[in-house]
């Protein structure tokens, strides 16, 4: 699902904050480059995957995944497929609304509307890091609506009259995911009428007061692209843009002076030609070792060691683990925390075996075995490499809660379903969820899951290689 641009404000440090000549690595060794580039790209890969994400959707509006300029709401009723190409790993089963908050100036106020209890909603608030720093939604404020007032690190107002909370983000700039349930096809005005009442206004237009002191624009560079952050040093370049807009954390000094040390930082330029080409290397070698930590760790997903509930959430639930920070964002960036939602992935089958598409799967939910959801659940396949929504003849992308009563149960009230490239039968096309020829990943969604899953109590059951 998917997903940042970030400016000089007050409380921010700034380009006049460092000194911006100041050459990388000097003094350096390699091995300790080497020791500091890992850490560093382990730390900000998510943020600066995050800016070409929002990049596209809030600058650049020869994009085809452009939504709307900072501050202004973007509806989409309608579900992702396989040509919204942004985001790895988006869902198919929410029409989304999206909004790139810019909270230099004043706050943001969010209002939603009465929403019917059987249907669910989430806001998602995310920030320069990737932290789900909260939520407005089913779970967490219910269905009734209200106004929520989001501020930027530097604001220190009363909360204001006809808002019922105040939710305060660390960086200036933010993103809201908005996901609103749709049960079938026939329901999509349904949800256009929710959408339609959902609202953002700056907090002086919610008071009808003049507007705040206007913040100057910013000068966004341009994004890698998703291969090139992988080896490019220019990777660092584009950190140390992101970091301008995210005010240094207690916990994270001395990792910012560390990181200083070859270049990195809010403000600072890092200048690849200046370096030694034994450092030079060394970094990149750095930014290799980052990538086999995370070879090593999805191995501890693949045998449920790990679920991705272990690495979305907040500061405080993540206690600064920068991996797992890094690994959600290269395997499902935006993705929700476990109380939100709950991602069983499938990489493999149950013999470890990474999945293909030259062979056919089944998963069996045993009687009484649905997941248990206060929300719904679903299936959903992604081609890989590319972690991107698979195109077929059926246009399914999923299978999921709303789609029970076309299912064919088992002989023992069982539901199994097919993976498998080709066909299984028009008689079994009601189980079927179409794969790739090749390599692929199948991602299970819980949305708002119950204390049976969040507990272990009920897990997922294994994919099994039928042929």
């Amino acid at each position: 699902m998917v997903l940042m641009a970030f400016v000089l404000v007050s409380g921010c440090t700034t380009t006049s904050d460092k000194s911006p000549g100041k050459s990388s690595g000097i003094g350096v060794s390699p091995a300790e480059a080497r020791a500091i580039a890992k850490e560093a790209y382990i730390y900000g890969y998510p943020m600066v995957d995050s800016y070409r994400i929002q990049y596209a959707y809030f600058v650049n509006p020869k994009s085809p995944e452009y939504k709307n300029p900072w501050n202004q709401l973007r509806n989409m009723p309608r579900v992702y497929t396989p040509d919204d190409k942004a985001v790895q790993t988006p869902n198919s089963d929410t029409p989304y609304s999206m909004i790139g908050f810019d909270l230099r100036a004043e706050p943001m106020v969010i209002t939603v509307p009465v929403i019917e209890k059987e249907r669910y909603f989430s806001i998602q608030l995310v920030d320069a890091y990737t932290h789900n720093f909260a939520y407005i939604g089913s779970r967490t404020t219910g269905n009734d609506g209200g106004s929520y007032l989001l501020a930027g690190p530097g604001w220190q107002g009363e909360t204001p009259k006809g808002v019922k909370m105040v939710i305060r983000a660390e960086t200036d700039l933010a993103l809201g995911v908005y996901r609103t349930q749709l049960f079938h096809p026939e329901d999509l005005d349904n949800v256009k009428k929710v959408q339609a009442g959902y609202q953002v206004r700056t907090l002086s237009a919610f008071l009808a007061q003049p507007p705040a002191p206007s913040v100057p624009a910013i000068d966004f560079i341009k994004p890698l692209g998703v291969e090139a952050q992988k080896t490019s040093l220019e990777f660092f370049s584009v950190l140390n843009f992101v970091l301008q807009f995210c005010p240094t954390v207690p916990s994270e000094k001395e990792l910012m002076a560390r990181f200083a040390r070859i270049g990195v930082g809010a403000g600072m330029q890092f200048d690849a030609d200046k370096l030694s080409p034994e450092v030079k290397t060394a970094i990149e070698q750095g930014m290799a070792d980052a990538w086999a930590n995370i070879a090593e760790l999805k191995k501890k997903v693949d045998a449920k060691e790990l679920t991705s509930g272990d690495m979305f959430g907040t500061r405080e639930y993540l206690k600064n683990n920068y991996l797992y920070r890094m690994f959600a964002a290269v395997f499902g960036i935006f993705g929700n925390s476990k109380q939100e939602a709950m991602y069983p992935m499938y990489g493999v089958d149950a013999d470890r075996h990474a999945l293909d598409g030259t062979h056919r799967y089944a998963l069996r939910f045993a009687p009484g075995q649905l997941p248990p959801v206060n929300g719904f659940w679903s299936l959903t396949m992604y081609q890989m490499p590319e972690s991107l929504l698979f195109a077929n003849s059926l246009k399914r992308y999923l299978l999921n809660s709303p789609m029970l009563s076309q299912f064919q149960k088992d002989s023992d009230g069982g539901i199994t379903l097919l993976i498998q490239n080709s066909s299984p039968g028009k008689d079994k096309e009601s189980n079927w969820l179409p794969a790739p020829k090749g390599p692929f990943m199948a991602v299970m969604r819980l949305y708002w899951p119950k204390d049976d899953a969040l507990t272990g109590k009920w897990t997922a059951p294994a994919l099994k290689k039928v042929e």
